[in-house]
């Protein structure tokens, strides 16, 4: 891309977050979503948590942070994690994305961290594989429908997924449980989408918080870690589900 027509990118902090938003629901900034977001970014931002957003009209923006305050369920020490890669409407295939990615790549190198890693998707609510491939990236590891891809700059120990996910969601039991953080603005409206579906087929359900990027590692039952749908210990989806598809999966429990 030709320099003099980069786009200009946005970093959001501390200091500034409060005016600029974070991309995600900033036509909604009073919705539960938006401030339950807004207060989990203010605390993450003192653990090296960084936002990069293309200046508007351009629509696009990533979200990441040191492996060791990251909320996806990853082994990464010393990795910087991409939480989110969005490039939307207009702005998509122009190359934003590769500059957002450039971006974080130089904060990685900078920082003296050993690389850059990614939890991806060919699904929803995630980013697939192939713009990471065309950077230099590579799969360490896979836990279908998800792949760790990484892109190291020096030799040593890999990130990795943990091996446990039958164990993580026979932890939560019978019922339905909506496992949850704060990381992701749409959460809410998707966890109450999923509970109100359960009051209709009278399922028993509840609510699980993640309440720290320790727990995600610990306990999610996905590597996407910030939401989880798990009925009667079996992982259903991962991201938000329409009320008919939810439906369909619900029946089968007979």
């Amino acid at each position: 891309m030709d320099e003099s027509n980069s786009p200009r990118i946005i970093g959001v902090n501390a200091g500034n977050v409060d005016r600029t938003g974070f991309f995600c629901y900033m036509s909604k900034p009073k919705s539960e979503g938006f401030q339950r977001k807004l207060a989990w970014l203010k605390a993450r931002f003192a653990e090296g948590m960084h936002i990069k957003m293309l200046e508007l009209p351009l629509r696009g923006f990533i979200e990441y942070i040191p492996g060791e305050y990251a909320w996806r369920a990853v082994n990464a020490p010393g990795y910087m994690v991409i939480h989110c890669l969005w490039v939307v409407g207009k702005s998509k295939s122009k190359g934003y994305a590769g500059l957002l990615i450039e971006e974080c790549l130089r904060d990685a190198e900078r920082a003296g961290m050993r690389g850059v890693a990614m939890v991806t998707s060919e699904r929803i609510w995630l980013a697939g594989k192939k713009i990471l491939l065309k950077h230099g990236f590579e799969s360490v590891g896979e836990a279908p429908p998800f792949n760790l891809m990484i892109k190291k700059f020096d030799s040593g120990a890999l990130p990795s997924f943990p091996e446990d996910w039958g164990q993580r969601a026979r932890h939560f039991g019978s019922g339905l449980t909506v496992v949850r953080s704060d990381q992701c603005p749409y959460i809410p409206d998707a966890t109450e989408l999923v509970l109100e579906t359960a009051r209709q087929h009278q399922i028993p359900a509840r609510v699980f918080e993640l309440k720290s990027s320790q727990e995600i590692r610990d306990l999610s039952p996905s590597p996407y870690g910030v939401f989880a749908i798990v009925l009667d210990s079996r992982l259903l989806a991962y991201h938000y589900l329409m009320p008919k598809d939810l439906q369909e999966l619900l029946k089968e429990r007979g």
